[in-house]
């Protein structure tokens, strides 16, 4: 090697070692400002700050009363009545109007039909076709959620949905704009149908559901004294419209509701902030009005974290380097990719959300912490803080809430029921 050649072969050596120093700066500099940055932040508000900023956002509390409620929830296209919501009830928990008589809407949105009287639940179908129960739903399905707890919806026969889509609450749907996942359907009525002529759900023909309605007395007498001004009562329409009315009852109320009607003790401090953070971050934006979301179809995810690059050495002179892309931060099992295929999404209603896991569409996610770890990554841009988890998730369990029975202490419930008698 002769000394051009040298100086040449030196010139590069330090050029190398420089452009070395340099990345090594700058990956550690990156590597190093989640400690180096402060936590973003925010003004701190008053209890009667907090509370305005929330009701002037949308966030308002479940009613209290019958009345009340009729303002929320009654539609001129299927006015409630008190005997309409008695119907209603008996066919959401009648196996009837399924298949092979052993499934109702109860089967996979579960609540208790009688405080004192244990239901059949899902569990015992699933055990009874061996399949495992494992995960959550082993220990939560007793808890009032409105949903199955699965990964994955099941119906008739064991039949799982074809895409993979888990159960969406039935609880406080009512107050919802869009009903599933894919933001199909307006109307609590019309997907009561559609649940009941679904081959992966309910399986059972409008015509099918009629028939064996009317071949039961109890039911032909009932349907005539609720739709008494039909020539036939008894139609899939009005099955649809009785369960719907019942379903438009089945609201919840909470610790969070009696903090949003002026009760300063009703949630911790620490649920507090967590509100404030919800508000400030911008979780409601999408997650708003009286349900808490339920109310706008958004893309998921909205940043592309989940875009990853395929380091791999392939023993070539240059390396390739690929890159792979996700939709999802998790496997998407199932493969359903939104509303027509635009990776759109139903904003999940919040109430009880934590008593409704598995989390997202296809159940990929067991906790709550990782589940808000995920959205304020993939939608808000922003790495939260152990603590703002926390106290972001003290506030979602102040959306745990019971189901209101509003014939409780109501004189016009009860001359409703006189007069119908």
């Amino acid at each position: 090697m002769n000394i051009e050649e040298e100086n040449k072969f030196f010139k590069y050596k330090i050029w190398f070692i420089q452009i070395s120093i340099v990345s090594v700066i700058v990956i550690a500099t990156l590597l190093a400002l989640p400690s180096l940055l402060k936590d973003r932040e925010f003004k701190t508000f008053d209890n009667d700050q907090l509370r305005k900023r929330a009701l002037d956002r949308g966030m308002s509390s479940i009613p209290k009363t019958y009345d009340e409620l009729l303002k929320v929830v009654d539609t001129p296209d299927n006015p409630i009545s008190i005997e309409k919501i008695q119907l209603g009830k008996e066919l959401y928990f009648d196996t009837l109007l399924s298949k092979n008589n052993n499934i109702s809407c109860a089967t996979c949105h579960m609540i208790k039909q009688n405080s004192h009287k244990k239901s059949t639940t899902l569990l015992d179908t699933i055990t009874a076709k061996g399949e495992d129960k494992t995960n959550c739903v082993a220990c939560h399905l007793e808890e009032e959620s409105g949903t199955d707890r699965m990964e994955t919806a099941i119906g008739d026969e064991g039949k799982r949905n074809p895409f993979n889509l888990n159960t969406l609450t039935v609880l406080n749907s009512s107050l919802a704009k869009h009903l599933t996942w894919s933001g199909d359907g307006t109307s609590v009525e019309e997907r009561a149908g559609v649940a009941i002529n679904a081959p992966f759900e309910m399986n059972l023909s409008a015509h099918e559901a009629e028939e064996k309605l009317k071949a039961n007395p109890l039911y032909v007498k009932k349907f005539k004294k609720v739709f008494k001004q039909q020539h036939q009562p008894i139609t899939f329409e009005n099955t649809q419209k009785a369960i719907g009315a019942y379903v438009r009852t089945l609201l919840t109320r909470g610790s969070y509701d009696e903090f949003l009607d002026g009760n300063n003790d009703a949630i911790s401090e620490q649920a507090k902030r967590g509100l404030t953070n919800f508000i400030n971050l911008g979780c409601k934006g999408c997650h708003t009005g009286m349900s808490v979301g339920g109310q706008s179809m958004q893309r998921f995810p909205i940043r592309n974290f989940a875009t990853i690059h395929d380091l791999r050495p392939n023993f070539t002179l240059y390396p390739e380097i690929k890159r792979i892309e996700m939709d999802f931060p998790f496997e998407n099992k199932g493969g359903f990719k939104g509303q027509k295929i635009t990776n759109k999404f139903r904003v999940p209603i919040l109430r009880n959300v934590t008593k409704t896991s598995p989390y997202f569409h296809n159940g990929a996610v067991d906790k709550i912490r990782e589940a808000v770890q995920i959205m304020g990554k993939n939608q808000l841009g922003i790495n939260l803080s152990a603590k703002q988890i926390d106290e972001l998730v003290a506030f979602l369990q102040t959306l745990e809430g019971t189901l209101v029975d509003y014939k409780i202490d109501n004189a016009k419930v009860q001359g409703e029921l006189n007069e119908s008698n």
